[in-house]
């Protein structure tokens, strides 16, 4: 039995990740990796990781290491039969704020100086208040928490779900336009077309073209536009 959610996010702080580095320029794209929000959802105080999870990767109560293990993390929702997708941006602005700091290498190299000089930089983020959309696929019924936390400053984000109750099992040609994970997709549908948005620590695609391949095809729950998302999807990592 298939369980199908929307889910809502809207942010309470401004989120920042650096999705591109130009110059000095640190921009935010406007969409959050599923990574992240397999990260956000299920690594902090979750069932799904307490009882599936060694000590040895575990994130719960302490991080000895700013290194992803993404498969030995990821795995545990495959095993099961959870999936979520990225999410895209149903309402966003951006701000943009500068940072300065000092020259410090008299402080790390012991050097004498009488200069100071000042270098800066740009972090375009997202404002608070907007709101982004994904979707979670489930083998079982799955609780999610009330507020969870993303990006570089743990920014603090609302959670709504809505369980999509109708939906069918189809098997044809058809498209999707909200962004996937490559990786997770291309292993079991035939890909004709999609556009790509690059991220790390995996590019995404949208506006996807996929030739007889197997999706859920429901009504959106607050549009009534007819989605057809891919099925059988699962987290597959590069060899």
């Amino acid at each position: 039995m298939q369980f199908l959610y929307q889910c809502h996010l809207e942010l309470h702080d401004s989120l920042y990740y650096a999705t591109r580095e130009i110059g000095r320029l640190y921009e935010t794209e406007p969409v959050i990796h599923n990574y992240a929000l397999c990260y956000a959802l299920y690594m902090v105080d979750s069932e799904v990781y307490s009882t599936t999870v060694s000590e040895e990767h575990s994130y719960r109560y302490f991080c000895p290491e700013q290194v992803p293990k993404y498969e030995e993390h990821l795995t545990p929702l495959n095993h099961q039969g959870i999936y979520v997708t990225p999410a895209r941006s149903i309402h966003h602005t951006a701000i943009l704020n500068t940072w300065k700091y000092a020259n410090n290498n008299y402080h790390v190299e012991m050097e004498k100086t009488q200069k100071n000089i000042p270098s800066f930089g740009r972090a375009k983020e997202i404002a608070p208040e907007s709101q982004f959309e994904f979707f979670v696929i489930s083998q079982k019924p799955l609780k999610f928490p009330k507020w969870i936390r993303l990006g570089k400053w743990m920014s603090k984000a609302e959670v709504n779900i809505q369980e999509v109750t109708k939906f069918k099992l189809k098997t044809d040609d058809f498209s999707f336009p909200y962004p996937l994970n490559p990786l997770d997709v291309m292993f079991t549908h035939q890909v004709v077309s999609y556009d790509v948005v690059n991220m790390p620590p995996v590019s995404l695609i949208q506006n996807i073209s996929i030739r007889q391949g197997q999706y859920y095809e429901f009504e959106h729950p607050n549009t009534s536009e007819k989605l057809r998302l891919p099925a059988n999807m699962q987290y597959r990592f590069k060899g």
